[in-house]
């Protein structure tokens, strides 16, 4: 029997759906509103590039103009309705979930230790119990304040002292939770005086945690591999994740990407029957590191969009940190943008910008992106725009 097929021009409307991106970005970005949103998504990676804003900011944005970075840091280090730890990479999570990340701290545990030995300088393992009680005995710690008679590593971010590992081991383990940030600093607490006891009480049942990661991935990405689905969170192996698909009483589509081809993957049943609202025209800015482009893969099969930041880094740029930021127009990713926000000088500056294939700039989309620029300015805390004359508009 020849299995259904999700054409493209459907596929781009589900998947941006899912992903929160088909709406105009209303609603007010803070308490209730701030954390359904994430809990819709699932998380949000944080990164500390700060070109415009940070990445975790600049996804919220996408989705509600009117948040702002104070609203999260509420969620996250006065509620603590959120915590952060790691998926694919580090990420704020809702706290909710937190007992289904029993089963990564477990597994990681062993692995850690093992790893660690070899990729960190030695001695870390001696220092956990005595870095545990000084933490429980005086409070929060960063890194910078544990392990003051060790020596400091110059090697990069890998070259950890002794103390520094033992606290980034408590935390991956669950031990120790963030409790806030200080200059992007993480500052660790014992997992239960961060944590209301209402997240952190239930025991893990590993059965249960899997079913649960795997259809909680599935219902944000609508339709995926069973590879997919295991590296939206990464803690379920893609062998668990594979069993579960053929167990869940899914159903097999194949999904057209725009080049035409298809590729066969799970989805709900009724999924076929889905009317995904049609995605707003409303031109937006993107994070490279939104949740929707976190596959690049994906996206390139499903848009046609070829990320690649490097392609469009001057090497004049480097010292900037500059990245490409993708536009978003429609169902269409068309063009990506080179800009950053020059705060001593009290500017957005746009330096670089491209339209994809078959991607006219005419007056209306270039007055769409105008309007989001002046957004974005704002966004970032400075009040004028600057574009390159070279550009044209």
């Amino acid at each position: 029997m020849a299995r259904p097929v999700l054409k493209n021009k459907d596929a781009r409307a589900l998947f941006l759906d899912r992903h929160l991106l088909s709406l105009a970005p209303t609603g007010t970005g803070k308490g209730d509103d701030l954390l359904e949103l994430i809990t819709q998504l699932g998380f949000v990676q944080v990164d500390s590039i700060n070109t415009v804003e940070r990445a975790h900011h600049m996804v919220l944005r996408a989705r509600r103009a009117a948040y702002r970075p104070k609203n999260l840091t509420q969620l996250l280090e006065k509620d603590h309705s959120l915590f952060e730890h790691w998926t694919h990479d580090a990420s704020v999570i809702p706290s909710e979930f937190f007992v289904h990340w029993k089963l990564k701290f477990a597994r990681d545990a062993d692995k850690l230790r093992k790893q660690w030995r070899s990729w960190r300088r030695e001695g870390f393992e001696e220092k956990v119990d005595d870095l545990l009680s000084q933490i429980e005995r005086e409070g929060p710690k960063s890194s910078a304040c544990v392990g003051e008679n060790e020596k400091r590593g110059s090697g990069g971010w890998w070259d950890w002292h002794p103390s520094k590992t033992a606290l980034e081991y408590l935390w991956r383990t669950g031990v120790l939770s963030v409790t806030r940030r200080e200059a992007f600093k993480k500052f660790y607490d014992t997992t239960e005086r961060v944590l209301d006891y209402r997240y952190t009480r239930e025991a893990m049942d590993e059965r249960r945690s899997i079913d649960w990661l795997c259809s909680a991935a599935l219902d944000r990405l609508g339709f995926a591999t069973s590879g997919e689905i295991a590296d939206f969170w990464d803690i379920v192996t893609k062998a668990e994740a594979k069993d579960w698909c053929e167990n869940a009483g899914l159903i097999e589509i194949d999904v057209e990407g725009v080049d035409g081809k298809l590729r066969r993957s799970y989805a709900r049943d009724g999924i076929m029957e889905e009317t995904p609202p049609k995605p707003t025209s409303r031109l937006r800015i993107l994070s490279p590191f939104d949740p929707a482009l976190r596959d690049r893969k994906r996206a390139e099969r499903l848009f046609g969009f070829h990320y690649r930041i490097e392609i469009f880094v001057p090497e004049a740029k480097r010292q900037y940190g500059y990245y490409v930021f993708p536009i978003l127009e429609g169902d269409r990713l068309t063009g990506r943008i080179d800009m950053k926000a020059l705060r001593a000088d009290d500017v957005l500056n746009v330096t670089g910008l491209w339209w994809e294939d078959g991607v006219r700039a005419t007056p209306a989309r270039l007055k769409k992106l105008r309007s989001e620029l002046d957004r974005m300015a704002r966004f970032a805390g400075v009040s004028k725009v600057q574009i390159a004359p070279e550009l044209g508009f």
